[in-house]
């Protein structure tokens, strides 16, 4: 009889559940909207009603080995409590897993969604390619997520609050971020602060380009401002070089702490790479004597011979969450979820 799991990567706009299994990779997704206006109720019935038609489609011929739920923090782990998720508002405090496993009658994990797309990215995507089992990501994405993961497994911390590197200040004298923190991360490097900028610029300079793309595109995206940084316009070259120079710094004490082989940088605003990574790259070497001792692109005679510190673009793109909520039932050391179906709460 052949295993299979079932992931979930529940997100504020869109929900996907998928089953999975190592022969086969995915073996059917099912994507629907998050029906987050209509409140937890009616999502959480989308979410099981579609656990359960996977379930019943492969459970005739193969075990469930079980089911993981990639979802946004904060969260307290492994309780799978949520704490005050931005994405998902009116989710404060609730008991995802234990609510979960109580309509599904199986267990249940639930982990941070940057930590999920940081599995799936050592196992089937760059990890893989450079042939290491410890790595560091970073999402950016509407904010800035992170996950480790060390000796192929996630790094959690105490209280699963491990990696919050969004919200490490790259810059004290800068604009103040909800958490509380000036000049975090995730202020100059997420699509929103992408967006934040545009706006600043906008107003200062209006007969600018982009003041004619916000004309003519009030509800402009990231997107829109990467294709005109190709073209040459200097307000979104500015823009994105201010972006890199957060993410060096942001690596540059993440490449000193945790002296890892490998850094990947995925979500949505890493689709801009090549107006980034230059500078992004440069600041790191500025900032990180190790770095400097382990950048691949210096001379051997430059650095330690027997080291390299690589930062490259994710390889999974938005199919990372997924996988990496399908592989969490792969990796637990014990695998209760194979065990027969819980007794009702």
């Amino acid at each position: 009889m052949g295993v299979y799991s079932i992931g979930v990567d529940l997100g504020g706009t869109n929900l996907r559940i998928a089953a999975y299994s190592p022969e086969d990779g995915l073996k059917d997704t099912i994507q629907l909207s998050t029906r987050r206006p209509e409140g937890r109720d009616a999502v959480l019935l989308d979410l099981c009603e579609a656990v359960e038609s996977l379930t019943a489609r492969f459970g005739g011929s193969e075990r469930c080995r079980g089911i993981g739920v990639a979802t946004p923090g904060p969260m307290e782990l492994p309780e799978g409590r949520l704490l005050n998720p931005p994405n998902l508002p009116g989710w404060e405090n609730f008991q995802l897993r234990q609510e979960l496993e109580k309509c599904l009658k199986r267990r249940v994990i639930v982990e941070n969604d940057a930590n999920v797309a940081a599995l799936a990215e050592c196992q089937l995507g760059q990890g893989s390619e450079f042939k290491v089992d410890s790595l560091c990501m970073l999402t950016l994405g509407t904010g800035v997520g992170s996950g480790i993961i060390l000796n192929g497994h996630i790094w959690h911390g105490m209280n699963g609050m491990a990696g919050e590197s969004g919200h490490v200040s790259v810059n004290p004298d800068g604009p103040l971020c909800a958490c509380g923190t000036r000049g975090c991360l995730e202020l100059s490097a997420s699509a929103t602060g992408i967006i934040r900028m545009a706006h600043e610029r906008i107003a200062l300079h209006p007969d600018s380009d982009l003041g004619d793309l916000f004309r003519t595109n009030p509800e402009f995206t990231a997107s829109d401002l990467f294709d005109l940084a190709k073209h040459g316009d200097r307000d979104s070259i500015q823009i994105f070089e201010t972006l890199g120079q957060a993410v060096g710094r942001g690596l540059s004490s993440l490449v000193n702490s945790l002296n890892l082989p490998l850094y990947v940088i995925g979500g949505g605003v890493a689709s801009a790479w090549e107006m980034f990574a230059p500078t992004m790259l440069d600041v790191l070497a500025q900032g990180s004597s190790l770095y400097r001792l382990t950048d691949p692109r210096r001379k051997l005679e430059g650095r330690m011979a027997n080291a390299e510190t690589h930062v490259v673009p994710a390889k999974l793109g938005s199919n990372s969450g997924i996988l990496g909520a399908c592989l969490i039932p792969f990796t637990v050391d014990v695998p209760v979820a194979m065990l027969p179906e819980i007794a009702a709460r």
